[in-house]
């Protein structure tokens, strides 16, 4: 067996166990450490007490005095460059307001003359803002860009819209009452089909244009501003019903419009204003129709010689009688015809209507 002697450490001493005792012991100091440097004594000095001397400025004015100037100096320039973008504003405004620009706005070229460079570059912030505010609208004709104003109420609605919707509402309420196409809203927007579907459904939704349908092209879309009513070009006008020439309504109305003038004033002849009246106070029309309208319908009478034009009244209106009936009864028997000279004899109906050699018969 191995024995290994190894050489332990020796014990560190301890101090005897005393006696707990019910006295309390004194405390003990504690020694510091003799790597710890010992403690400074704090000495007040008289520097952190003692007053800083106002430094004087050489123009007579204490330097704190002088920052007061100059902080109560500061708002009065920047109430200055307010007033002057204020003023610059209202000109603006007040430009776009003149009847010479309200319709059709002013071009970026007159706006640089106008103004001059310098005043022109302090133009740009106000433009933004007011487009932020959609108070501006901005549209190009060829090359040149010209800006317009919009009314209180048209910002309103406008309000929320990006600047894509912005654009094909512009471009829909620059068509009128006769609409635009759909593909022509893209050829000039250059917005895909897509992203102009969700468009169009957003300005529907906002009631600010409406789809309508041509009687010359059924199947294709217009839009216009949600409030116009459609021209007569597009809608076909009283004569139409959803889309389709309405015949039976047409033929109401002529006939009534036939017994006027067999009937009133004893058949001496009535005016169109009289017809018109008459129609309106029989409410034989279900749709208000104009003295045009009207003049529309007795003229098809008249190609179809069933009234004619008789005369006219002190005031210069023309006065219609019904059409006399046409006759094929005259003075010569069917063998005249073959006489040589023929073609050179007069006519004379029953009715005593004459008519003279080579003139053409549209008696009625």
């Amino acid at each position: 067996t191995e024995h290994f002697s190894t050489t332990l450490p020796s014990p560190t001493r301890r101090c005897p166990k005393q006696p707990v005792s019910s006295v309390s012991r004194k405390p003990v100091p504690i020694q510091p450490h003799p790597t710890m440097p010992p403690k400074r004594p704090i000495v007040k000095s008289s520097i952190s007490t003692a007053k800083r001397p106002r430094t004087v400025i050489s123009s007579g004015i204490t330097k704190s005095a002088a920052s007061s100037s100059v902080t109560t100096q500061q708002p009065t320039n920047h109430s200055n460059a307010s007033n002057t973008n204020n003023q610059l504003r209202e000109e603006f405004i007040a430009l776009l307001s003149s009847p010479q620009h309200k319709r059709r706005g002013i071009s970026n070229s007159a706006l640089k003359t106008h103004f001059g460079d310098a005043r022109y570059q302090q133009l740009v912030p106000i433009i933004n803002e007011l487009t932020r505010e959609s108070r501006l609208n901005m549209s190009k004709m060829g090359e040149e860009v010209y800006f317009s104003l919009l009314s209180s109420e048209e910002a309103t609605k406008l309000a929320g819209l990006d600047a894509s919707s912005k654009m094909v509402y512009q471009v829909i309420e620059a068509a009128g009452n006769k609409g635009i196409w759909t593909v022509d809203i893209r050829v000039q927007t250059n917005i895909q089909q897509t992203t102009l579907t969700k468009i169009f459904k957003q300005l529907e939704t906002r009631r600010l244009i409406k789809p309508i349908k041509a009687v010359t092209a059924k199947t294709k879309k217009l839009y216009m501003l949600y409030d116009l009513t459609p021209a007569k070009e597009i809608t076909g006008g009283p004569w139409y019903t959803e889309y389709e020439f309405d015949h039976e309504f047409i033929a109401e109305l002529r006939n009534f419009i036939l017994m006027c003038v067999r009937r009133m004033n004893g058949g001496k002849g009535v005016t169109l204003k009289s017809i018109s009246d008459k129609m309106i106070q029989a409410n034989v029309s279900r749709v208000t129709l104009s003295l045009e309208e009207v003049q529309q319908l007795v003229q098809t009478l008249a190609f179809d010689y069933l009234i004619e034009q008789r005369g006219v009244t002190e005031s210069g209106e023309a006065l219609f009688v019904a059409a006399r009936k046409v006759t094929t009864m005259c003075d010569f028997q069917w063998w005249d015809v073959l006489c040589p000279d023929f073609h050179f004899r007069g006519i004379r109906f029953e009715d005593d209507v004459y008519l003279s050699p080579h003139e053409p018969h549209h008696h009625s």
